[in-house]
């Protein structure tokens, strides 16, 4: 019986073609996940920053007729409250619109500073701004509540909610 070995040419040609082949499929899976994320980094993506006109607003439950609000989480100790001027449209359904007197909104802002408490925490007030530094609206929640705010065509924003499990992270970490 004859054994038919490749000779020594043979075997770097061929295991040249397998490493080639091999880095081109790879260079093409990589290609397409890095397309994949482009809309990652090519969104038009806004901020929220620390800001005392909005603690002001909270913190003497001022509702303002120019301004959407939305909670997001449990009605009665939500994970964020947020305020959208009326200009912009949000594009979600996971926050909760809601048309608070300035007695419901006192009631609202005074149990999210009782949950916060419950958990040592504190609330805190944010100014949002799309990707122009345009102000368009001010959030309020604990630190540890993120957000990303995503600016889309004709005013339209998605601003994503916080985690549902915002406080309870807190009470597993006490």
């Amino acid at each position: 019986m004859k054994v038919f070995r490749k000779k020594k040419g043979q075997e770097e040609s061929s295991m040249r073609k397998l490493f080639l082949s091999s880095f081109f499929i790879m260079a093409i899976l990589l290609m397409f996940s890095w397309l994949g994320c482009a809309g990652l980094f090519t969104g038009k993506y806004g901020t929220i920053v620390p800001d005392t006109n909005a603690a002001k607003a909270f913190e003497s439950f001022q509702v303002s007729a120019d301004i959407n609000y939305y909670i997001s989480g449990s009605a009665d100790y939500p994970n964020a409250l947020m305020g959208l001027n009326k200009k912009y449209t949000l594009d979600s359904t996971l926050w909760k619109k809601i048309h608070p007197s300035p007695e419901s909104f006192r009631e609202l802002v005074l149990q999210m500073q009782v949950r916060a408490r419950q958990i040592g925490q504190s609330q805190y007030s944010f100014a949002i701004f799309d990707d122009k530094g345009n102000q368009i609206g001010i959030w309020y929640s604990i630190l540890l509540a993120r957000t990303t705010v995503l600016m889309k065509d004709n005013q339209h924003v998605e601003i994503y909610t916080p985690d549902s499990d915002t406080y309870i992270k807190y009470e597993v970490s006490q």
